[in-house]
């Protein structure tokens, strides 16, 4: 009888998320010559209308980081093409290039040549003399190969690092952190940690750091949702796991709301159920589950202020496997009901 209960409640539970009405997206985007995988959004600070979506495409030899407007179009003239199976993209803001001059950054995985990416924002200008090595001292070459990428700003310091996952990891030390400076050279990146534990299931792609409250959140895709502290000097031990009975199978893409006083959501992508689920951002408990129209997301982005009046609220963004992107509108996710 216990077993026959069972059954019906995990059948009742697969019947509603069936039935979870679709969130019709604002618009699509134009398509991708590859395999999209992960989206970034950058908000202009003069015009948040002409904001950007930057959009990764995953081909070995001519993978690109697309620029798409708001209206879904690519931007041809911000776009960087030509790279190596790029994975993961991420932005950040106020990368102090010397004492007079800062810039926005885009930052992104080039999984073929083992290397992390940098360019400015919006004038996508290479900083990088052509990219990063990341895991130099692995022998295994598939431990070698960047995933998942993002950034962190430390808020009292304002020093920036990214946190980088790969293919294939160790069970102790599969994420990387290296810290980003500048100086009459040029920029550079240096190692500063090796955290995160790994449930040896699937594989880690997927990161987002809080910067406000200074927490990284990674999916362990076997397991569930894994957060840390973002600050090196704050140690590495685990936080909490969380959230993994409420997904299908791969626990893909991470997107923090951030709000005032510590308030937000996690929108983390359910791959194979084709939906996504939202956490508090304040205690990362499980609110509820949403059905955006996608197909196999991967990766997910979200801002919260408004981007000119097709956005009053904010914008989601999503990878469709169709080599696309979905907009939604934030307010018709309806997060807070």
């Amino acid at each position: 009888m216990k077993n026959i209960l069972s059954l019906v409640c995990a059948l009742a539970l697969m019947g509603c998320k069936e039935s979870l009405p679709v969130i019709t997206p604002t618009l699509v985007t134009e398509k991708t010559p590859h395999d999209s995988d992960d989206p970034a959004i950058w908000i202009n600070p003069n015009d948040p209308a002409k904001s950007i979506i930057f959009g990764t495409d995953k081909d070995e030899t001519n993978g690109g980081v697309y620029a798409f407007d708001l209206d879904g179009k690519i931007i041809p003239e911000k776009s960087i093409v030509g790279v190596s199976y790029p994975n993961n993209v991420d932005v950040e803001y106020g990368f102090q290039l010397n004492d007079s001059t800062a810039t926005d950054i885009l930052v992104f995985t080039e999984r073929e040549k083992h290397q992390v990416r940098v360019f400015s924002v919006p004038d996508m200008t290479e900083l990088d003399n052509g990219g990063f090595k990341v895991f130099e001292d692995e022998t295994n070459v598939e431990m070698k190969r960047p995933m998942g990428v993002s950034v962190y700003k430390n808020p009292e310091t304002a020093e920036i690092s990214f946190i980088v996952s790969r293919k294939e990891g160790p069970k102790q030390g599969y994420l990387h952190q290296y810290a980003l400076a500048s100086d009459s050279l040029g920029v550079s990146a240096t190692l500063s940690r090796k955290f995160g534990t790994f449930s040896g299931q699937k594989e880690i792609e997927a990161i987002a750091v809080d910067d406000a409250l200074g927490y990284v959140y990674y999916s362990d895709e076997g397991v569930g949702i894994r957060k840390y502290h973002a600050n090196p000097s704050k140690g590495d031990e685990e936080i909490a796991l969380f959230g993994g009975e409420h997904f299908k199978e791969d626990i893909e893409g991470i997107a923090i709301a951030t709000y005032d006083n510590g308030e937000g959501f996690l929108i983390v992508s359910n791959q194979q159920d084709h939906s996504f689920n939202v956490f508090k951002r304040g205690d990362n408990t499980y609110v509820k589950t949403i059905n955006l129209g996608t197909k196999e997301t991967d990766g997910c982005d979200v801002i919260t202020v408004a981007l000119g009046p097709k956005y009053p609220k904010g914008l989601f963004v999503s990878m469709n496997d169709e080599q696309d992107f979905f907009y939604h509108e934030l307010g018709t996710l309806m997060l807070a009901e």
